[in-house]
């Protein structure tokens, strides 16, 4: 009887022991299957579809680029500069930094979608940045003075301009001719670009020969401009120029007017200028003048409506006055041809040029003096030249005998506003000449 007792009791502990087991492995199956539903739902959100990206707003660019900056500084990316030599690509550039094909056709395709890597100049420079690995994470191509095109390839490839921060500074100068405006303004530490648009400012006024005598003064104030986190400077304007020959002086001050032109005018707001240039390039000699001829190529005899200057080929042509380009391309026998026209009754035109300035086009504004394009032989033509016209009233007229009209004067609103800056301008330089 105590035996059988036993062996119930032994029984019902087993039992009660395996209900408790099957219960807890019930409640072990349901945690399990919970955990596969929120797997399956966590991996259903990772492989859902996304929306392309749009392209990166103004402010993303600056974010990306100074959360690069950060991270660089943080990893300190050791920086290889590369100077573009004459005759090297972009793609062999890429050669020298084991980039693989597949990579390297991916960094140029999505520069060429902002910037034409064809128009690499000799001299550019091009940054890449590293880390410790020798990875390139970033490339920065220098397009100008204060425009970066920044590549970052940390991860995916963003390409983005970035102007630069640049602060702007008025220098001042004045010296005494001893020798000729030019030499002199070299030795008293002027630059050669600000002399240049210096004697351009004065030329229509003054024979730089046989008008400038010793112990003339001359007084400048011009532009100097630095950019964000670059040693080198650049120039920029004149602001204002002075020559003072015995008893005679011209005076000019820099002023952008109504229409957005930047010139040049003297305290009764005259401008410097005068409407056309007659010879719109330098260095050239007169080859063939206005008036019947017998054209070299045809042998015929022909009006010839404009005149030629003989000049090498490449020598830059300015535009002869202010206005819009009203044709710029493939002109018949004028061969490549631009044709401006002035904010008046005249226009000008250049002809057998061997090619336009970079963004020279049909419609834009151009300055007198600014360079348009480079003196060729295309057409019909025998040799390197410049073909050139003034057109009044849509005929062409001889530019060597023609009395230029004067150029503009400001009037109201116009003159009130330059009385202002002018009186600025020549404040600020007296003060740097004396401080």
């Amino acid at each position: 009887m105590a035996l059988n007792f036993k062996n119930t009791t032994l029984f019902f502990i087993i039992f009660i022991g395996f209900v408790i087991f099957l219960l807890n492995a019930y409640k072990l199956n349901l945690n399990n299957k919970d955990i596969k539903s929120i797997n399956k739902i966590k991996l259903t959100h990772i492989h859902a579809p996304t929306e392309k990206k749009p392209k990166l707003s103004i402010n993303e660019i600056n974010n990306l680029d100074n959360e690069f900056s950060k991270t660089n500084n943080n990893l300190k990316y050791t920086e290889t500069i590369i100077i573009v030599k004459k005759g090297q690509t972009f793609s062999k550039i890429l050669d020298n930094f084991n980039f693989e094909n597949r990579k390297k056709f991916e960094i140029i395709n999505s520069i060429n979608e902002i910037f034409d890597l064809r128009e690499l100049n000799v001299n550019q420079k091009i940054i890449f940045l590293g880390n410790d690995k020798k990875i390139i994470k970033k490339i920065i191509l220098e397009l100008d003075f204060k425009t970066n095109l920044i590549v970052d390839i940390d991860s995916r490839i963003n390409v983005f301009k970035k102007e630069l921060e640049t602060l702007s500074v008025i220098d001042s100068k004045e010296y005494l001719i001893t020798n000729s405006l030019y030499s002199d303004g070299i030795n008293n530490n002027i630059p050669n670009q600000i002399l240049i648009k210096l004697i351009q400012l004065f030329s229509f006024d003054l024979d730089f020969q046989r008008d400038i005598r010793k112990d003339t003064q001359v007084s400048v104030s011009y532009e100097k401009i630095f950019t964000q986190n670059k040693s080198e400077y650049s120039f920029g304007d004149i602001e204002y120029a002075r020559v003072t020959i015995k008893n005679n002086t011209l005076e000019y001050f820099k002023f952008i007017t109504d229409d957005g032109f930047i010139d040049y005018f003297n305290r009764e707001g005259k401008n410097v200028k005068k409407s056309i240039l007659k010879t719109p390039l330098d260095g050239a000699r007169l080859s063939s003048s206005f008036g019947m001829r017998k054209h070299p190529i045809s042998g015929f005899n022909k009006m010839h409506k404009g005149i030629d200057f003989a000049a090498p080929k490449g020598t830059p042509v300015y535009a002869g006055g202010n206005g819009v380009i009203e044709r710029a391309g493939i002109n018949g026998g004028y061969g490549k041809y631009i044709r401006i026209r002035h904010n008046n009754e005249y226009k000008t035109a250049y002809a057998h040029l061997s090619g336009f300035k970079k963004g020279i086009s049909k419609g834009v504004r151009v300055s007198q003096g600014e360079i348009i394009g480079y003196v060729g032989s295309t057409g019909l033509s025998t040799g390197p030249h410049l073909h050139y016209e003034i057109i009044y009233q849509n005929k062409q007229i001889n530019p060597l005998t023609l009395k230029l009209p004067s150029g503009k004067i400001l009037k109201g609103n116009e003159l009130e506003r330059f009385n202002k800056n002018y009186k600025m301008i020549l404040a600020n330089h007296l003060n740097n000449l004396f401080e």
